[in-house]
């Protein structure tokens, strides 16, 4: 059976483990590539003095996540490619459940109702790449905490998990290419 629509395919895990820098790979590959929302919102909430930070209202900027999550996924609808995106609306619950806020019945709702590829790509901490800067304030063990909620939560919600390896950029991408192949050939 072959597939009627192009995959999305998620790239999850905790914080500084690989995923931005292989997406920026894929890009340059021609891959269509959906940047992480966290990160793109705690920027613009910095430099408008807006209260959606984490730090201020988990759970405004978990929906501010949210409509920039839909967005995207509605934006790869035409895309002739295959999409990649760094983290998708499910990470937006295990970020809640990690934080200790209740998962709003519409999250849940929108984790149910735009799905990705069935296969979720997991990328485990690394600590040799670890870093904090102005957006990632995590120490080494929230990272590892949020990596393993991420792992709680895709599983939750029915996805299955590949774990891509610690290796240099291009191999790391030369596997998930090979997964993804076979995500496409069995799913339908």
């Amino acid at each position: 059976m072959t597939m009627k629509t192009n995959p999305r395919i998620i790239l999850t895990g905790g914080p500084c483990a690989g995923k931005s820098t292989l997406l920026h790979t894929l890009k340059k590959q021609g891959f269509c590539c959906q940047e992480e929302s966290g990160r793109a919102i705690i920027q613009n909430q910095k430099r408008i003095g807006g209260p959606g930070l984490p730090s201020v209202s988990p759970l405004l900027f978990a929906e501010l996540m949210l409509t920039l999550d839909i967005r995207g996924w509605h934006q790869a609808q035409n895309s002739p490619t295959m999409v990649f995106y760094d983290r998708g609306i499910p990470d937006i619950a295990g970020y809640l459940t990690l934080v200790g806020e209740t998962v709003p019945d519409h999250l849940i709702n929108a984790i149910h109702h735009f799905r990705y590829a069935s296969t979720v790509i997991l990328l485990p901490p690394w600590r040799a790449i670890y870093h904090q800067d102005n957006e990632r304030k995590q120490s080494w063990d929230e990272a590892v905490r949020t990596y393993e909620a991420m792992v709680r939560t895709y599983q939750h919600y029915g996805y299955q998990l590949y774990t891509l390896p610690f290796a240099s950029v291009n191999a790391r991408m030369e596997q998930l290419i090979d997964k993804i192949r076979s995500i496409k050939t069995t799913e339908g």
